[in-house]
């Protein structure tokens, strides 16, 4: 058991229990205002995008990783970095290429002469926030090696399983899939990320403050200082767990992703795991409103960022646009009456 240097002795469990539980209590009375601190700080560098900021700290919290889609240059990049510089989380970033190995993100066993044996020596994956930037530019084989670590918090290397630091996080951007040099994600690869979001371009007003305010300048995002510490997320998502949710909202839920199987205009409905995805999200989404409680409008709200990206619009004459399957899952939602 580690030493407690503080006082200088080896506390008991039951010690460490009681303290840790204190610091829960202590902690969730000042959630709201970690919370507010942190769409604050990410927001300075993200200007005019404070329904976006929202959705990436509702994933955050609820234990989820995200994928923003968009073209090029309008703050993928710059979400995920703000992200990383506002927890005090280790960061690494991965910048996806066509020629990227799964040894390259994993890690490799390297031979020592010294010691006459093999050192593994990890790769970037081996942190808690992970920007994988572009990721649909490398092969589906290179995209697999993320797969164990977002599903299970682990990876395995040469039959070694290593555990991730936690929390853990993977912020992935990815260009449109009509654009030249990007891999289609395959649905297993889509599947573990809980929210799929786009930013899209800025107001004209938020774009002026933006030249106006940095210019040539440096953006705004390495200015950025850590306002909450990797025990407060962790204390954060065990607050989201406690969030009530109804059971009639639960057959609300059940009965949007049950549509999405009898659909007919979808070949592949939303997985167990996309209910549960929503189920987390929406509690999730509650406390960042300073809700104890989930509302209809949750659910309603989350269910397109949450299983549009999880169905397969059934194909004609050319492959479906992504927009198809956010379609989709809004007529749903305007089908099925909401609980009062």
């Amino acid at each position: 058991m580690p030493r407690d240097v503080s006082s200088g002795y080896f506390p008991a469990r039951n010690d460490k229990l009681t303290f840790a539980a204190g610091f829960v209590r202590l902690f969730a009375m000042n959630a709201q205002e970690k919370i507010g601190d942190l769409r604050q700080n990410i927001e300075q560098a993200l200007r005019g995008k404070a329904s976006v900021v929202k959705m990436a700290i509702t994933t955050l919290l609820a234990g989820g990783h995200l994928l923003i889609e968009d073209v090029p240059g309008v703050g993928k990049t710059t979400l995920a970095q703000a992200i990383a510089r506002s927890v005090h989380c280790s960061f690494k970033r991965i910048q996806f290429t066509s020629d990227l190995l799964p040894s390259d993100i994993l890690g490799v066993s390297i031979f020592n002469p010294q010691s006459n044996s093999f050192e593994f020596r990890p790769g970037p994956i081996f942190t808690q926030i992970l920007l994988a930037d572009e990721i649909n530019r490398t092969t589906p084989k290179t995209q697999s090696s993320l797969l164990e670590a977002m599903n299970e918090g682990q990876a395995t290397v040469e039959n070694h399983t290593y555990a991730l630091p936690q929390p853990f996080m993977v912020i992935a951007t990815q260009n449109p899939s009509e654009h030249q040099g990007t891999y289609p994600l395959p649905e297993s690869q889509l599947d573990r990320f809980m929210m799929r979001i786009e930013i899209g371009y800025p107001e004209e007003s938020d774009e002026r403050q933006i030249l106006l305010s940095r210019g040539d300048a440096s953006p705004a995002v390495s200015t950025l200082k850590p306002v909450l510490e990797a025990q407060e997320i962790l204390a954060l998502q065990q607050e989201t767990s406690k969030v009530l949710l109804e059971e009639s909202l639960v057959d609300y839920l059940m009965a949007i992703v049950s549509a999405t199987r009898s659909s007919v205009h979808l070949a592949l409905g939303v997985s167990t795991r996309g209910a549960l995805f929503l189920q987390r999200s929406a509690k999730a989404l509650a406390l960042v409103e300073g809700r104890s409680y989930c509302l209809p409008d949750d659910i309603k709200l989350l269910a397109p960022l949450v299983l549009s990206h999880r169905v397969i619009v059934h194909s004609q004459n050319e492959s479906p646009r992504p927009q198809e399957g956010r379609e989709i899952i809004e007529e749903i939602l305007e089908a099925i009456p909401v609980p009062i």
